[in-house]
């Protein structure tokens, strides 16, 4: 991308934000596997897309039976080397940092295949300091296997201690996403919160759970940050699916949901990507803006400046990033070289 011009036109990205975010441009599905069979038919129908148009993360955690912990974490290690990883946007979720198998995981996985691992997610933290114990072990394993990228960090809120240090772990360097994790997060509450609200409705209209969504997303947000929602236990209901997920964009503000049946992955790209109108909307008010040198413009009987041009131009990067067909007016003057 130009970040500087368009001819002699100014590119919204060194207007808008001159500083840059390091919020990363990731898919917004996060889909989930554990064994071998479904990490393997995971890794086929990201490979059959033409881009990584959803990420993948191959589970260490659940997906390992007691005892074979170490010989999963090499299978995995060996999936993220092999060809079937064709687009490098494959993470892994590695035990949490009170399972003895959690230094283990991290020692097989960066050892091995540093060099193809997307991201690592922990589980189960909690507070700021399990996570910057993480972080610590991740930055001691790329230096000792002398990879020279540091491996982004996606962290589970899921206790009343992580959820309380939300803001301090979304704010530390190498953190890029915080990912809810509703039914751990309910369980914890010891029955103060009733099991209805482990789904739709009850997990976006309990207040308790309403203030952890919230949180959560203020915290990720201000931190430049993805925030991303848990999982629809529903998965064979597509149009459940594309319910929580809407609702979860819409109505709370995350940004990426995971997956943990194939059948959910194009109800929540449908439900995250914006509409066709919004994107139309945005393209024609930003070519404008560029060529007005991003002063203050009228369009439709509504003034727009630099503080309403932010909120389209995050609107049509989120577009691109997911795949839409953008106007062929945006993607020449914003997206191409």
């Amino acid at each position: 991308m130009n970040n500087t011009a368009t001819g002699s036109q100014l590119h919204p990205a060194a207007v808008l934000y001159p500083q840059g975010s390091r919020r990363a441009a990731i898919p917004c599905v996060d889909h989930y596997a554990g064994s071998e069979k479904f990490m393997r038919k995971a890794l086929v129908l990201q490979a059959e897309a033409t881009s990584a148009t959803f990420d993948i993360t191959l589970d260490c955690e659940d997906g390992a039976t007691v005892g074979d912990e170490a010989a999963h974490a090499t299978r995995i290690a060996e999936l993220l080397m092999s060809s079937e990883n064709k687009f490098g946007r494959v993470g892994v979720r590695i035990h949490d940092v009170t399972n003895p198998a959690w230094l283990a995981d991290l020692e097989t996985l960066v050892g091995d295949a540093g060099s193809r691992i997307a991201f690592i997610t922990v589980p189960k933290t909690r507070n700021a300091s399990d996570v910057q114990r993480v972080l610590r072990a991740l930055r001691h394993e790329e230096a000792r296997c002398n990879l020279h990228r540091p491996i982004p960090l996606h962290v589970l809120v899921e206790t009343h201690g992580a959820l309380r240090d939300a803001w301090a772990i979304a704010g530390m360097d190498g953190v890029a996403s915080l990912d809810f994790g509703l039914m751990d997060f309910v369980s914890e509450h010891q029955g103060a919160i009733p099991a209805s609200a482990m789904r739709s409705p009850g997990q976006f209209d309990h207040p308790l759970l309403r203030r952890a969504k919230c949180e959560i997303v203020a915290a990720a947000i201000a931190h430049d940050v993805v925030p991303t929602h848990n999982v629809c236990t529903d998965f064979a209901n597509a149009d459940a699916v594309y319910a929580d997920a809407k609702r979860a964009r819409e109505e709370f503000g995350f940004l990426r949901m995971w997956s943990i049946h194939p059948a959910q992955i194009e109800p929540i790209l449908r439900a995250m990507r914006p509409a066709m109108n919004e994107i139309g909307e945005a393209s024609e008010l930003l070519a404008a803006a560029q060529d007005a040198n991003w002063g203050p413009i009228q369009a439709n009987g509504r003034l727009h400046d630099r503080a309403s041009y932010r909120y389209y131009w995050n609107l049509l990067q989120r577009a691109q990033t997911l795949g839409c067909n953008l106007p062929d007016t945006a993607r020449k003057r914003f997206f191409e070289n």
